[in-house]
């Protein structure tokens, strides 16, 4: 791409172009030679968009659920951008689902974006890109953004790194509360859907729930909404939707978005910053002979493994002192 077509690209994607939005987040998701300068051109356009991280185990009904909230939001005459973190292919590299299988009557609405991102072997739940076409959406004028992870692990909580509200979907069937309190959900979640509330054990789902959080509470804090949802007889959608309005609002008050926003944005250049390290480190060929040599020695029992550490990092990092 020359110079003159990516700023061109940009003011069409800002004035709410698709196709231009579009091309915007295959350049960023395939890391090309451009990302740099989009990032830098997005970041400062960003800030007017509220948030949301979806997260829940996988056959939660989150996809349902979200087109669901999705739509209520439309009614109320918000725009919408939303990244589904789906499964690699394994063939083209590209989300395996594909970007308006789940969610047709949301991806008709030229209001909604809807993009399908491939994990790339993500073990967050999000891929590595998935912030950078948040910034898109985002900077491209949308009023909501929503961010679908495929499924929930012990480290699959990144989620809650990129959002301003953390949306938690359980249902009741396969432990889910216990699954929740083990996978560390209960401390990331700021809204809590029991969905497919017609299922046997929603009651107890949400029982179980409602205690949790109450041993966690903090009298000073927003407190975590338990509500009873079903995408398919549509319940529970405008409590839910009333629900990040709330907790948009108690941020709002409280003084903490700015610390909030801060916060992630620190996450992001860290994580940024310890990425590149770690590719100059071992793509280096003398750090990776030095390696070679380290191991040699490691398992012949001639020096320890506090003692390999420190001659593989860089000069300075090694915790000696000058």
């Amino acid at each position: 791409m020359n110079r003159q077509a990516l700023p061109q690209l940009l003011e069409a994607a800002f004035g709410g172009n698709r196709r231009a939005l579009a091309r915007l987040i295959s350049l960023v998701e395939n890391d090309a030679p451009e990302r740099s300068a989009i990032l830098d051109a997005v970041i400062p356009k960003t800030g007017g968009a509220w948030r949301v991280g979806v997260t829940g185990p996988p056959g939660a009904g989150k996809s349902s659920l979200l087109e669901e909230i999705v739509m209520a939001y439309r009614e109320r005459g918000k725009t919408v951008g939303l990244a589904a973190v789906d499964p690699t292919s394994p063939f083209t590299g590209g989300a395996f689902l594909r970007d308006r299988i789940r969610m047709a009557r949301a991806g008709a609405d030229p209001e909604v974006f809807i993009r399908s991102l491939g994990s790339r072997g993500s073990l967050g739940g999000l891929s590595a890109q998935t912030e950078a076409v948040l910034d898109l959406f985002d900077a491209a004028g949308k009023d909501m953004v929503f961010v679908e992870t495929l499924g929930v692990g012990q480290a699959e909580l990144d989620v809650a790194e990129c959002g301003y509200t953390t949306v938690v979907v359980l249902v009741p069937e396969s432990g889910d509360g216990i699954q929740a309190m083990k996978a560390g959900l209960m401390e990331i979640g700021d809204i809590f859907l029991v969905n497919k509330c017609d299922h046997d054990g929603a009651a107890l789902l949400e029982m179980e729930l409602r205690a949790a959080l109450e041993l966690g509470s903090n009298a000073d804090s927003w407190k975590p909404p338990v509500i009873q949802t079903s995408a398919i007889e549509g319940r529970g959608i405008a409590e839910a939707v009333e629900a990040i309005e709330a907790h948009r609002t108690h941020l709002a008050q409280n003084g903490q978005l700015p610390h909030l926003r801060r916060r992630l944005l620190e996450r992001r250049l860290r994580r940024g910053v310890e990425t590149r390290v770690t590719h100059a480190l071992w793509t280096d060929p003398e750090r990776a002979a030095k390696l070679e040599e380290t191991l040699d020695k490691l398992l012949s029992g001639g020096v320890g493994f506090e003692e390999s550490l420190r001659a593989l990092l860089p000069e300075g990092l090694d915790g000696e002192e000058s």
